[in-house]
């Protein structure tokens, strides 16, 4: 069996994924580190611990910042 599809908008761009997936879980299937990254999740930054909980929907915006360490 297949799972739906949902579009999203992730930075600025169109995107399909699986529907029933968590934000977590999205994260990882684009091959984000969950840790090195930054979300902003329909116009507001979501906490990393709410991102298990966080089922990602049809239309949603989502804009994942990533974390570069380093300084000078």
């Amino acid at each position: 069996m297949t799972m739906a599809e949902i579009r999203i908008r992730l930075n600025g761009e169109p995107r399909g994924c699986r529907s029933g997936l968590n934000l977590q879980e999205l994260l990882m299937e684009l091959g984000y580190q969950p840790r090195l990254v930054v979300v902003e999740y329909n116009g507001a930054i979501l906490a990393r611990q709410a991102w298990p909980e966080q089922v990602v929907m049809e239309s949603d915006v989502i804009e994942v910042v990533t974390i570069v360490g380093g300084g000078s």
